[in-house]
């Protein structure tokens, strides 16, 4: 590594990264340059950052000799995940002192050092930065120093709420009871209990003589209430007995209720839009046979039998994919095991439709190594992403499936050249329904679940799946799996 950190190179690229935020981009794309400005100052060879939540983590940011693990999960019992959790706040890490699987892939890449520091807020953390370094050179003081600083900057981005965290709304602070609290006739607190301040987050010293962070219901009334930072509160008040004109205000956190709710609606609206479509033009042929029969030709019957199995095709796998989210389904519970990877993608090819097999230009390498997963479920994976890549791309404009090795990894790619993604939505494309261009359902439509199912299956069996924008345009979708 280089005896000296770029430190002109370091501000110079700050100050782009703060140019941005001021111009009012936020998330994801911020975030990705501030590594992609630290990894030559910092002489690293790779950088990346990994963003935690209640459930565990996920690199969200990779860079450089580490960009191979963009999108991979850490789960929060994988010792890799307690290691990083637990100990300093900034410290060098040596890669074979790990005991997780992270360890052995790192080792692959010839990365040996890593420079960690934790991003926290208020003793919170909420992911970690690491600068990642081969040979045998630990990253000196300086250099911890000064990811230190950036993971800094990186818990300010969040505490921003600015397009992070990515997955989710951030932590939730569980109410143990309900918030109480007594307000007098000016609107200001005169009692907080302890589990007000948990729901809300407002110790009592903030809260005592000041109005209430949310908005006050007309005695005996209920109010759902968003507060800021995403989540919700139900609130009732009622007035209190006595001579001095007080009201007594309860309050808890349905978060978790009103995310239930949405989902549930989400789904029926969802579903409805989505199978009327294909069932609209199944009556509509099978009604023009009935009716119209003796008036046909042999071509015209053909083509009506062609479209009506066409969309009864569609229909069946739009019926598997909202049957599949609703049971979160995947690979189950089969063990994984060694398969040929090649051949596994050369047979999904062969059920794929007729027209986007047509589009399909296929690079498998002869001597591909065996992966370890689930090999019936290949096809689904395939199926979802090589259709994505159809939905978002010209008819005629070629879908390339790749397959490559990287250390103790195999991984296959589906590239398409068509309208591409944009960086901060790479991670949100996965989530459920979600839709990254929902005002033109007409022109994309879907139900939103190929991805989600695709990251389902995948991550069930020790691999990952992730998205980038590709360079000449469109988009790259990219799967890894152990090696068998």
């Amino acid at each position: 590594m280089p005896e000296r950190i770029d430190f002109p190179a370091l501000l110079t690229g700050q100050t782009v990264v703060i140019e941005m935020i001021n111009s009012g981009e936020a998330g994801l794309p911020v975030l990705t340059q501030l590594l992609r400005v630290a990894q030559p100052a910092l002489g690293a060879t790779g950088m990346a950052f990994v963003e935690f939540g209640p459930t565990g983590g996920r690199v969200i940011v990779a860079t450089g000799a580490a960009a191979w693990a963009l999108g991979r999960p850490l789960a929060v019992d994988d010792p890799d995940t307690v290691c990083l959790l637990n100990g300093p706040r900034v410290r060098n890490v040596l890669v074979g002192s790990l005991n997780g699987k992270l360890a052995g892939e790192l080792a692959g890449s010839d990365l040996r050092w890593m420079a960690v520091s934790r991003a926290e807020i208020g003793g919170h953390t909420v992911g970690s930065l690491h600068a990642l370094y081969p040979g045998d050179d630990e990253p000196d003081a300086e250099r911890q120093g000064v990811v230190a600083y950036l993971a800094s900057c990186i818990a300010h981005m969040y505490g921003d709420q600015s397009g992070l965290p990515v997955h989710g709304d951030g932590p939730v602070v569980a109410a143990l009871a309900d918030g109480l609290a007594v307000v007098d006739r000016d609107g200001n607190v005169r009692l907080w209990n302890p589990a007000a301040a948990q729901v809300t987050g407002r110790p009592v010293e903030q809260a005592l003589s000041r109005p209430l962070p949310f908005p006050l219901p007309p005695s005996g009334q209920v109010r759902d209430h968003r507060m800021p930072d995403g989540r919700w509160l139900r609130i009732t008040s009622g007035e209190l007995p006595g001579p001095a004109t007080l009201r007594v205000v309860t309050f808890r956190d349905i978060t978790d209720q009103q995310r239930r709710d949405h989902d549930r609606e989400l789904f029926v609206a969802v579903t409805s839009h989505e199978l009327r479509t294909p069932v609209t033009v199944i009556k509509g042929y099978a009604d023009t046979l009935t009716d119209h029969w003796d008036s046909l030709t042999d071509v015209d019957r053909r083509q009506a039998a062609r479209v009506i199995g066409q969309r009864a095709n569609e229909l069946a796998r739009l019926v598997d994919r909202l049957l599949s989210s609703a049971a979160e389904a995947g690979p189950g519970d089969d063990p994984p095991t060694p398969f040929d990877l090649g051949e596994a993608l050369r047979s999904a090819v062969l059920d794929l439709p007729t027209e986007l097999r047509r589009r399909l230009v296929l690079r498998l390498p002869a001597d591909l190594p065996k992966a370890l997963g689930h090999r019936p479920s290949l096809a689904t994976v395939l199926t979802e992403l090589t259709t994505n890549a159809g939905k978002y791309s010209p008819p005629e404009s070629p879908i390339e499936i790749a397959a490559s090795v990287d250390g103790q990894l195999v991984a296959f790619r589906v590239s398409d050249r068509g309208i591409g993604i944009r960086p901060e939505h790479v991670e949100r494309a996965f989530d459920r329904f979600w839709q990254g261009e929902s005002g033109d359902r007409r022109g994309y439509p879907g139900a939103g679940l190929g991805l989600y199912l695709v990251r389902r299956i995948v991550e069930q069996q020790n691999g990952w799946v992730s998205l980038r924008p590709r360079t000449d345009g469109g988009t790259v979708a990219e799967v890894r799996l152990p090696r068998g």
